[in-house]
C-alpha cells in the first residue's frame, strides 16, 4: 500500500466516522514559544484541548508534518526520522452519547475500537494481521490509577489478555511539556519479523522491542489530567482524545519493508543519493536522505540558517549532510540536487514546497558553500596548531580557544578539549580530526583516540548541560501562549503587522512570529534596514490605535467567505473549511486589521498598554525581525 493510499484511507475512515478534516500545521509553531518545531499532532490544537470551541466541531482527523530533534542521533535504524508526518484523530471534549454516535465527543471505547478496526480491516482499513498485534496500557502510579479499562476494551476486540502489557508512565504517558493537558495511553505494535515471534512474556516484548523486531505504529492519548510547572495538579474541564499514527512505519509495515527508507517515502531520495556516490555506505544513505528531507520542509516553513533557534537546528542537520554526503563520495554542490527529489515526492501533498523551491534550492547551496569554507579554515587551525607544535614544542602551544587563538598549555599533548573548540569555532567534527592527522603521516594508537574522544565528548556533555539549561529558562513552561501577557502580545502583533504595512507597503509578509510573556518577536519580508522615522512611525500608529480602544472581535467564517474578507492569512493550507477570523474594528468592513487566527486575544486595545519597539535587525537575505515591548 502506497503512503498516498494511506493517508487517504486513514482520512476516509474518520470522515466516515464524523470527523472534520483539517489541513496540516507549519511545522513552526504560531505564537508558541514552548516548542521550536511542531511535535506532534496536537500541538496546534492546544486551545481546544483546554475547551475552546473549534470551528469544525468536536471531532478532527488531520495528517500533520511534524519534527523531532531528540532522536537525531538514533537516525539511520530502521525507525527514527527527524521530519515525520502524524496521522491523527481528536475528540475535544466529553462523550455526547455511550456508543459515541454523532458530531460529539468519544473516549477510550470508540478511539480503541476504531484504532484496531482500521488497523485489521481488509476493506476500509490497511487489512493488519491481527496476531501480530501487541499492545500495552498505563500501569498506574501516583498521578492516576492503573488503565484496566482500556486493557478491558482490547480483550473485548479480540486482543489476547497476554498480549497486553502495563508499562510505566515513561513509556505509557503522554505530555508535551512541563505545562498543559497530559494523560495516559495506549499504544500499538506490529511484528514485523521474518516468521513471526508469537506470544511474549512482558520481558519478551521489551526485549523484542529494544531489538526493532516490533516497532510502535499508533498511540492512542487519553487526555484527562492537566500538568503544571512539570506535576499532575488535577483532571481537565473535559476529556479529550489524541491519538497518532507515524505515517513513515505505517508504510513500512504496509509495505513490507525492513527500514521506513526502504518505503516510497524515502527511495527516491535515497535512489538519487547512490546516483551521486562514489562509496557506500548505508547508515550514511540514509543520514543524508532524512536530513535533506527535513531541511526542505523547514525552509517551505519560513525557517532560515542561523546561530540560534531554529535556524540553528536546519543549519546542524545541513551540515550532518554535508559531512555523511563527504563518507559518500557525493561532489560538492549535490546536495541542492538531491533536495529537488524530495520535491517530486511531496510537491502533490504538500502546495507549499512547490511555492518555496527556488528559495529552497539557493539556501541548500548557499549553506553548503558556507559550510565547506568553515571546513577550510577549520583545516588551516589544525595545520597552525600541528606546526606550532612540530617546530616550537618548547613553547607548549597547548589548547586552541573558541575565539580561534591559542592559549598556554602545560604539554605538547593534544587534547579532547582543544578537538572541541575545534569543532565549536569552525564545525570541524572529531572524527575528521583524526582523520585529517592520519592524513598527514601521525600514527595515533586505538588507546589515544579513545582517550581524546572520551575527553571531547566530556567537553559536549558540559557544553549540552548549559545549552539545555539555557533552553529550559528560555522554554520553560511547556505549552505557552496563553497567560495575560501572551495574549496582550499576540494582538498587540497583529497591530504591528498592519502597521508595518502602513508604513513600509504591502511587499511586508509575516516570516515567523514568537511570544512570550516578557515580548513579542515578529519576523517579516521586508528588503531594507528600517530607519528611525520609519520604527517611530509604526510605534506612534500602533499606540494610536491602543489609545483609541478599538474592540477586538471573532467570527467563524467559511473559508471561502473568509478570503473574500481580505483578512491575512499566512501559513498556506492550514485551515481547515471554516476558519476563525480576528479583525480590531468596530466591523469587519472598516476593521483596521483583520486576519485568520486562532486566538486567543483581548476584547479592546485598550488592555494593551504602551507599545515600544526595542529592537529591529536583519534575520537573513530580504527578511527582518522586530523585538518590541508593552509597557
Amino acid at each position: 500500500m502506497q503512503s498516498q493510499e494511506i493517508r487517504t484511507r486513514f482520512l476516509t475512515f474518520f470522515k466516515t466516522r464524523g470527523h472534520s478534516i483539517i489541513p496540516s500545521a507549519s511545522v513552526v509553531p504560531e505564537h508558541d514559544p514552548s516548542v521550536l518545531f511542531t511535535t506532534a499532532g496536537m500541538h496546534p490544537l492546544v486551545p481546544y484541548l483546554l475547551g475552546g470551541a473549534h470551528p469544525l466541531g468536536k471531532r478532527l482527523a488531520n495528517v500533520q508534518k511534524c519534527i523531532r530533534m531528540q532522536d537525531i542521533d538514533e537516525v539511520g535504524d530502521a525507525t527514527h526520522d527527524t521530519f515525520f508526518e502524524m496521522l491523527g484523530n481528536w475528540s475535544l471534549g466529553d462523550p455526547a452519547s455511550p456508543d459515541g454516535i454523532g458530531q460529539g465527543g468519544y473516549f477510550k471505547q470508540e478511539a480503541i475500537k476504531w484504532s484496531y478496526e482500521l488497523l485489521i480491516s481488509k476493506e476500509i482499513g490497511f487489512g493488519l494481521d491481527p496476531a501480530r498485534l501487541y499492545i500495552t496500557c498505563f500501569a498506574g502510579d501516583e498521578s492516576a490509577p492503573r488503565d484496566d479499562e482500556s486493557a478491558h476494551i482490547w480483550q473485548s476486540v479480540g486482543i489476547p489478555e497476554n498480549r497486553i502489557y502495563f508499562l510505566p508512565k515513561e513509556n505509557n504517558w503522554w505530555s508535551p511539556g512541563d505545562t498543559g493537558p497530559c494523560g495516559p495511553d495506549t499504544e500499538m505494535f506490529y511484528d514485523v519479523s521474518e516468521k513471526g515471534l508469537g506470544d511474549l512474556s512482558r520481558e519478551e516484548f521489551l526485549a523484542a522491542d529494544e531489538r526493532q523486531e516490533v516497532v510502535e505504529i499508533w498511540n492512542d492519548v487519553f487526555m484527562e489530567y492537566e500538568k503544571r510547572e512539570g506535576k499532575v495538579v488535577g483532571k481537565l474541564s473535559q476529556k479529550n482524545v489524541d491519538t497518532g499514527a507515524g505515517l513513515e512505519r505505517l508504510a513500512m509495515v504496509l509495505q513490507g519493508k525492513k527500514s521506513i527508507f526502504d518505503t516510497d517515502l524515502f527511495t527516491p531520495i535515497v535512489d538519487v543519493i547512490r546516483s551521486q556516490a562514489t562509496k557506500q555506505d548505508e547508515h550514511a544513505e540514509r543520514v543524508v536522505a532524512d536530513h535533506i528531507r527535513t531541511a526542505v520542509f523547514m525552509i517551505a516553513d519560513g525557517v532560515l540558517p542561523s546561530n540560534t533557534d531554529r535556524g540553528y537546528i536546519l543549519r546542524r542537520i545541513l551540515r550532518r549532510a554535508v559531512r555523511y554526503a563527504d563518507t559518500l563520495g557525493i561532489p560538492a554542490g549535490a546536495l541542492a540536487y538531491i533536495a529537488e527529489s524530495v520535491h517530486g515526492i511531496y510537491s502533490d501533498v504538500y502546495s507549499e514546497l512547490s511555492d518555496a523551491q527556488t528559495l529552497i534550492t539557493e539556501t541548500v547551496i548557499k549553506e553548503e558553500g558556507s559550510f565547506r569554507k568553515t571546513l577550510a579554515r577549520g583545516i588551516m587551525v589544525l595545520n597552525t596548531e600541528l606546526y606550532a607544535r612540530d617546530y616550537f614544542p618548547g613553547q607548549a602551544i597547548g589548547v586552541l580557544d573558541v575565539s580561534g587563538g591559542f592559549t598556554p598549555g602545560d604539554n605538547n599533548i593534544l587534547t579532547g578539549k582543544f578537538f572541541f573548540n575545534l569543532y565549536q569555532s569552525h564545525g570541524f567534527p572529531f572524527e575528521l580530526s583524526i582523520e585529517e592527522l592520519q592524513n598527514r603521516g601521525r600514527k595515533i594508537s586505538s588507546t589515544d583516540i579513545d582517550r581524546l574522544e572520551k575527553e571531547f565528548l566530556s567537553e559536549m556533555k558540559a557544553h549540552q548541560e548549559l545549552s539545555r539549561a539555557g533552553a529550559e529558562q528560555k522554554f520553560k513552561g511547556g505549552l505557552a501562549g496563553h497567560s495575560d501577557m501572551e495574549v496582550r502580545y499576540h494582538t498587540a502583533t497583529h497591530l504591528l503587522h498592519q502597521a508595518l504595512t502602513d508604513v513600509l507597503g504591502e511587499g511586508v509578509g509575516q516570516m515567523g512570529s514568537n511570544i512570550t510573556s516578557e515580548r513579542l518577536r515578529f519576523d517579516f519580508s521586508h528588503a531594507a534596514k528600517m530607519t528611525d522615522e520609519e520604527k517611530q512611525k509604526v510605534e506612534d500608529i500602533v499606540n494610536k490605535k491602543i489609545k483609541e480602544d478599538v474592540p477586538v472581535q471573532r467570527v467563524v467564517l467559511s473559508r471561502q467567505e473568509a478570503e473574500s474578507t481580505d483578512a491575512r492569512h499566512f501559513f498556506k493550507d492550514k485551515y481547515g473549511d471554516e476558519v476563525s477570523v480576528y479583525f480590531i474594528g468596530s466591523d469587519m468592513e472598516h476593521a483596521y486589521s483583520k486576519e485568520f487566527c486562532g486566538g486567543p486575544h483581548v476584547t479592546h486595545t485598550g488592555e494593551l498598554g504602551h507599545f515600544k519597539i526595542t529592537k529591529e535587525e536583519a534575520v537573513a537575505a530580504g527578511v527582518r525581525r522586530i523585538k518590541a515591548v508593552l509597557e
